[in-house]
């Protein structure tokens, strides 16, 4: 690749500031771990790449509306997206649609397309879905495609940087020592990217000097780069550096590493406007969370470099609660216990201050995090593992009938998604399908094999849904009906080393006997606190699936049954946390507010619904808990052995030994 380095200045022999130390900080194991995309280099870098206005921005697109006409898209009566211009106008997601028509009459109000009850579970654009929230549900399926051609994009100009550093002509790139960029799907509008082995690939590139190091010797400092003044890109935002640093300092190799990763990410955020027209922020350092928190402060169409040296005084500025993970109850229990919400504050406060009100882990975890420290690893293969499509009815529903029209939604929309998780290329398939059902406080959930000889497709998943739904009002306690979902878990990957998928679900006897357990119906969720192993089980697994409860972290990748995920407006959380109830009590009429009788919170009306979801998922994986607890407490207790490998309970471990095996005899 013929890049030269345009930003960089060279110090010639006879300038003063030739006279440099003779060595860089930092080593040739530490260029080795940066080749290897390690986690312990400080020479990584990381950038978080997030789109503009996201759902905004995929109106504009569609519509073809120009940059500066100010367009918000709606939900019902409310706003889940607004566009930068009309912000200039004082809209925001907490107006409704016709506030935001009083403040800019001109403004373009553009309403998330739907799925209609019978028709189909074919989703469209309906100037009409407003007012028929009892007959349509919100499909997501138009952002996600448009993600999907962003992220392809972004691959692909990934790809040439890799492949023209590949066929240098200079042989220092070789395909045996760079490896491709790592890219990590966050949510529907925004990606990470470990750029570490592109930008090892780069400097090797522009300074071979650097293959001139001691042989076998990792722990030999580098040489010092041969330049004295980095020229930034003026429209790059660069963090100051923190107090004790100046920028007359001599640059070293952290600072041009994060310098050819701006040249490389502007090249992304280039690349997407070009080919698709959508413009994104982006942060890049040295970890996944100052990278997150550096895409947010600089938007629309900004990109925020923080270099190792300007660390403590970007972050300096923040409060915790913005980091990831300390928003939620540890923020709550840091903030009671030390009594500041600022990092500047808890910067003063010693490990063995934070242990002797935390436990060990939490505290080294927390002291670490507010000094920006974060070893996460950025992720390709991060997938989600169950989906669900629901929908609360204002009022129930009273018949098969209508419930099958919207298990026909549940399965176009469900399938859909499907699609883009890789069934249709035999990538990853689920291994069952549940139907959960709501009559008055009663929370009941069903389940049924998938079958894995069958390709998986809307008639299939509608199918299944109709059997579990025919057994529902068996029952004869299926009206009248307040909500109705259908979710598929248990997803395994597809063909591997000649395996078919087919070979790992279950068949004749065994299904007929298949008893899923609960953690095939509950998605592993991250620990709220940083040294606790993810639980199989939990209270609030379903979360993934619907809008958490109001303080709780929202996910990134997930939205309720009726929630749009929200892009951010600069802070750290990209789904705004909708609230709403379970037996709501009207608390301000004038307000249209209303407070939940269950757990006290307080909230708009038009989050009423995905409230009252997020309790019926709370009831939902309790009666799971319940029931597999049911299910263990009945086995017959067996005190005189281990089961046996033949699955015969009652045999000790002591006994007599199996044809082929030898007692072994000690002391």
């Amino acid at each position: 690749m013929s890049r030269s380095s345009p930003d960089l200045f060279v110090a010639s022999p006879s300038s003063p500031t030739s006279t440099l130390k003779n060595h860089s900080r930092y080593t040739y194991r530490h260029l080795q771990l940066l080749r290897q995309a390690s986690t312990a280099s400080p020479l990584r870098v990381i950038a978080h790449v997030d789109l503009d206005a996201f759902y905004a921005q995929c109106e504009m697109v569609r519509l073809q509306k120009s940059r500066e006409v100010p367009l918000a898209v709606r939900q019902w009566d409310s706003l889940i997206a607004i566009n930068y211009p009309a912000r200039s106008f004082g809209i925001t997601r907490m107006i409704s649609a016709k506030d935001a028509q009083k403040l800019c009459p001109d403004v373009v109000l553009q309403h998330v397309a739907t799925f209609r009850e019978g028709e189909g579970g074919k989703w469209a654009y309906r100037d009409d879905a407003f007012n028929k929230i009892s007959t349509d549900k919100v499909c997501l399926d138009p952002y996600r495609a448009e993600s999907r051609k962003i992220l392809k994009v972004m691959k692909e100009e990934l790809s040439r940087w890799y492949t023209e550093l590949v066929d240098d002509e200079k042989g220092l790139g070789s395909q045996a020592q760079i490896q491709h960029a790592s890219v990590e799907k966050a949510s529907v509008d925004e990606v990470f990217i470990d750029l570490s082995p592109l930008v090892y690939g780069a400097l090797l590139q522009r300074y071979p000097e650097l293959w001139d190091g001691p042989q076998g010797d990792r722990i030999a400092p580098l040489p010092r780069p041969p330049t004295t003044v980095l020229e930034w890109n003026t429209n790059d935002c660069l963090v100051d550096l923190d107090q004790n640093e100046t920028e007359v300092d001599d640059p070293d190799w952290d600072d041009i590493a994060m310098l050819i990763g701006s040249e490389i990410v502007r090249s992304l955020r280039t690349a997407v406007w070009d080919n698709l027209s959508y413009t994104c922020s982006a942060g890049i350092a040295k970890n996944k969370m100052m990278a997150k928190l550096g895409s947010s402060c600089n938007k629309p169409n900004k990109q925020t470099i923080v270099r190792n040296r300007a660390i403590q005084n970007f972050l300096g500025g923040y409060k915790f609660t913005k980091i990831r993970m300390l928003g939620g109850k540890l923020g709550d229990r840091v903030t009671a216990q030390f009594g500041t919400e600022q990092v500047s504050d808890l910067l003063q406060v010693s490990l063995e201050q934070f242990r002797a009100k935390l436990d060990d882990d939490t505290a080294a975890w927390l002291y670490g995090i507010i000094r920006g420290e974060d070893t996460s690893e950025v992720n390709p293969r991060t997938q989600i593992k169950s989906m669900l499509s629901a929908k609360s009815f204002r009022p129930s529903i009273n018949t098969v009938d209508q419930a099958e029209k919207w298990l026909r939604i549940f399965a176009a929309d469900i399938y859909g998604r499907l699609v883009e998780d890789g069934v249709l290329e035999h990538r990853r398939r689920p291994k069952t399908l549940a139907l959960h059902h709501r009559q008055g406080a009663q929370v009941r959930s069903r389940q049924i094999p998938i079958p894995g000889s069958t390709p998986i497709d809307e008639n299939l998943l509608y199918e299944l849904g109709q059997t579990l739904l025919r057994q529902v009002v068996a029952d004869g306690r299926a009206w009248p009906c307040a909500n109705l979902s259908m979710s598929v878990g248990g997803f395994e990957d597809g063909v591997s080393k000649n395996k078919a998928i087919d070979s790992f679900l279950l068949r004749g006897d065994q299904a007929k006997g298949f008893s899923p357990t609960a953690k095939d119906r509950v998605v592993d969720e991250p620990s709220t606190r940083p040294s606790e192993k993810r639980r199989k089980l939990e209270d609030d697994g379903i979360k993934r699936f619907f809008n958490q409860s109001p303080g709780a972290e929202a996910d990134p990748g997930s939205a309720g049954s009726e929630g749009i995920m929200m892009e951010s407006e600069g802070n750290d959380d990209n789904i705004l946390p909708l609230k709403s109830s379970g037996s709501p009590q009207l608390a301000d009429a004038s307000l249209g507010m209303y407070n939940c009788s269950r757990c006290g919170k307080t909230m708009s009306e038009f989050e009423r619904d995905e409230h009252e979801d997020w309790h019926f998922a709370k009831e939902l994986v309790q009666q799971e808990r319940e029931a597999a607890t049911r299910s263990q407490a009945g086995r017959p207790f067996n005190n005189t052995g281990a089961t046996s490998g033949r699955g015969r309970a009652g045999r000790s471990t002591r006994g007599k030994p199996e044809k082929g095996q030898t007692r072994l005899f000690f002391g």
